[in-house]
């Protein structure tokens, strides 16, 4: 079976780039995906992605589909020919079905009987033939949430298409999909190589775009000459670039042949706090901003242009001058919001819409502040702060700087606090409310913006399950599910001995529900809560049965919770465990159809009349002495570790005892023994279910 190398290029207006490397990913996936639905079988694949094209470069492929071998069993002899051996009509349909002749037809034999058969073989088909619906099919399945039209056509697509490069060697495969035909012809840089470039075969792609059409099509590649570039110049003025991932991949998606510069502003912006001269440069220009050695931001950026300018200094001024406006915007919200202290602005916040039942973003606030005094009580920190912090919690929301700088948000009102003269821990907690604002970003430091913390996101899961808006299907507005990753997170990796139902009666307090409303909305948002755990040890690698083996204890302390996953998840490892699993199961399986409710564990040792019996009641009463100033400590992992040491001693005893005696004293008194086993392990969990 021959192969050879294959080309994908679809050529296209600027594609966006937030999207672009997920869209290339899935591109190349989804691609590869429908070859082995083909049956074609291939090398190394490499995926292109550039502004302007998304491309893939497919290492030997197969050039046809493998021949298939066909049998197909028609009628019986006995109804294919008559008595004078002629074929019957049954046995001429079936040849001709087959496309052949009866006489052309073998015979299969078998203990059951004989029948006709017809064996033949299907060719397989090209891949050129095939190539043209792989790639509709892949162009259909494209994660695209907002497809586009251009021009009078009705194709649609994420941006207009424009080229379409399709190669089976030197070969030009014949498609036409989007609107264009196929041929060997790609488009290079705007300015550097505005003629056509023609691609003569797969293999040659990224180097003909790069010296012919001054193109970087690796994206990688491109990514890490950016990020060199940018650190480089940015060290031949003894400065530190700070280049983020997510902005590197945005500007990686908006160049094509990049060129690192370092641009200048007037020290004089400084002042100006710095996430809001960061926001400036990143969110809106796309500039990398730089420090001094000790971390400390300092007025120059480096930005990536898309060319190789003859005059670098032009396109510097360029770039200088238009991110001018944008640090005098700054500045100038930062000082007319110093002239008004975030406590005067608290009665505007009752004019901004929280949630039409749930009331204005000052009625939340009030709420706040005492749900935030009474869980700092539970910290045992300084009701006075949290409450005064949950007070100006949303000032910040009616500043000009968060108006024009949303994701400032905190941020700014932890400055506005500072200048201020607010307590310093009032300050901090104005930020550290939103934290976490991520998987994986930093906790509250303070016990007042922990507290303030917990306390937003509990108002906010009570509040809108309460009104009956739970997060439903992808729809989920208000962010709730990462509200309660981030109380479990802020409750478990602070270690705070907090009760989740406690937590949310306090939350509950402060809204206006039924007595009845409040108790279903606890139960739901628990619940909802400790669902949150399954993704949370998923990405961890525990099992969820481990997790459903915790939650049967019904547990609400998150951290308590979290000590009993990590037990049980090690325990599991232990080279006793499945035997002890089993045993659990089987001690599960007698008490439930004994009416486990009903079953005492008082065990009279004068009705034992088993050496293995006397040895579980001896075993248990050694260990329980051990694991019971364990279980006080929460030390669950060792709790177990010493459970473990059961294992020969009540192996031994199912081996040795009939549990289930005819005399019902004796079994109630083993059942009683088994009752006081199974309490050892549920005081952890219900291992039966592992």
């Amino acid at each position: 079976m021959s192969h050879t190398d294959f080309l994908i290029e679809l050529g296209t207006e600027e594609l966006p780039p937030k999207a672009l490397k997920g869209l290339a990913d899935a591109f190349v996936d989804i691609f590869t995906e429908q070859l082995a639905s083909a049956n074609l079988k291939h090398g190394e694949v490499h995926g292109y992605a550039a502004p302007r094209r998304l491309a893939i470069w497919i290492e030997s492929l197969q050039q046809a589909q493998a021949d298939e071998t066909l049998e197909r069993r028609g009628p019986a002899i006995q109804a294919a020919f008559d008595a004078n051996g002629k074929p019957t009509k049954a046995a001429q349909g079936f040849a001709a079905s087959c496309g052949v002749t009866v006489d052309q037809l073998e015979q299969l034999k078998t203990d059951k009987g004989s029948w006709l058969v017809f064996k033949g073989i299907k060719k397989g088909v090209t891949a050129e033939a095939l190539l043209p619906d792989i790639l509709a099919t892949t162009v259909d399945k494209l994660p695209i949430p907002r497809r586009m039209r251009w021009g009078s056509s009705r194709v649609e697509f994420v941006r207009p298409v424009q080229w379409l490069v399709m190669l089976l060697g030197e070969k030009v495969v014949q498609c036409k999909l989007l609107g264009v035909s196929s041929g060997n012809t790609s488009r290079g840089h705007r300015f550097h190589a505005p003629a056509p470039v023609e691609i003569s075969t797969p293999r040659q792609y990224a180097d003909i775009l790069e010296h012919q059409g001054k193109v970087i099509a690796d994206f990688d590649r491109r990514r890490r000459i950016i990020a060199e570039q940018a650190q480089k110049v940015a060290e031949n003025q003894n400065l530190r670039v700070v280049i983020e991932d997510d902005l590197l991949d945005e500007v990686t998606a908006l160049n094509e042949w990049p060129v690192a510069l370092l641009g200048r502003f007037e020290e004089r912006f400084l002042e100006v706090p710095a996430e809001a001269l960061i926001s400036s440069m990143a969110e809106h220009q796309k500039y990398f901003y730089t420090t001094d050695g000790e971390g400390k931001i300092q007025p120059y950026f480096v930005f990536i242009a898309n060319l190789e300018s003859k005059d670098p200094a032009q396109v510097i001024a360029g770039n200088e001058k238009v991110i001018r406006p944008r640090l005098s915007d700054a500045a100038f919200f930062w000082e007319t919001d110093k002239k008004t202290p975030l406590a005067e602005r608290i009665t505007r916040l009752d004019s901004v819409m929280f949630q039409k039942e749930l009331g204005s973003i000052g009625d939340k606030c009030r709420r706040l502040q005492k749900s935030t005094a009474m869980i700092a009580e539970l910290l045992g920190s300084d009701q006075t702060l949290a409450e005064r912090a949950a007070q100006l919690a949303k000032a910040d929301l009616v500043t000009d700087m968060v108006f024009e700088f949303t994701e400032l948000q905190g941020i700014a009102g932890s400055y506005y606090a500072i200048h201020d003269g607010e307590h310093e821990e009032v300050a901090a907690a104005m930020k550290e409310q939103y934290l976490p604002a991520g998987a994986g970003d930093q906790l509250p430091v303070t016990a007042t913006g922990t507290a303030l913390a917990l306390a937003d996101r509990l108002d906010n899961l009570t509040g809108l399950f309460g009104i009956g808006q739970p997060p439903s299907g992808t729809k989920d507005p208000f962010a709730l599910r990462r509200a309660a990753l981030g109380v479990l997170r802020i409750l478990v990796e602070k270690d705070l001995d907090l009760d989740l139902a406690v937590l949310l009666n306090i939350a509950l307090q402060q809204h206006s529900f039924s007595e009845e409303q409040k108790q279903v909305t606890r139960q739901q948002v628990l619940d909802y809560l400790l669902d949150r755990f399954t993704a949370w040890y998923g990405d961890q690698r525990i099992n969820n049965v481990i997790v459903q083996a915790v939650r049967f204890n019904n547990i609400s302390t998150p951290v308590d919770f979290d000590r009993r996953v990590k037990a049980v998840a090690h325990f599991s490892q232990n080279e006793a465990a499945e035997a002890l699993v089993a045993a659990n199961k089987r001690v599960s399986n007698l008490l439930s159809k004994s009416a486990e409710d009903s079953i005492s564990q008082q065990v009279d040792q004068s009705l034992f009349s088993e050496n293995a019996e006397v040895a579980l009641y001896a075993k248990i009463m050694e260990i329980r002495a051990v694991v019971e100033p364990l279980f006080v400590k929460g030390l669950y992992t060792e709790v177990l570790a010493e459970l473990a040491g059961l294992r020969d001693t009540v192996d031994a005893f199912f081996d040795q005892v009939m549990v289930m005696a005819d005399d019902m004293a004796v079994r109630n008194n083993r059942l009683a023994l088994l009752a006081q086993l199974r309490a050892l392990f549920l005081e952890v969990a219900d291992i039966s279910v592992l």
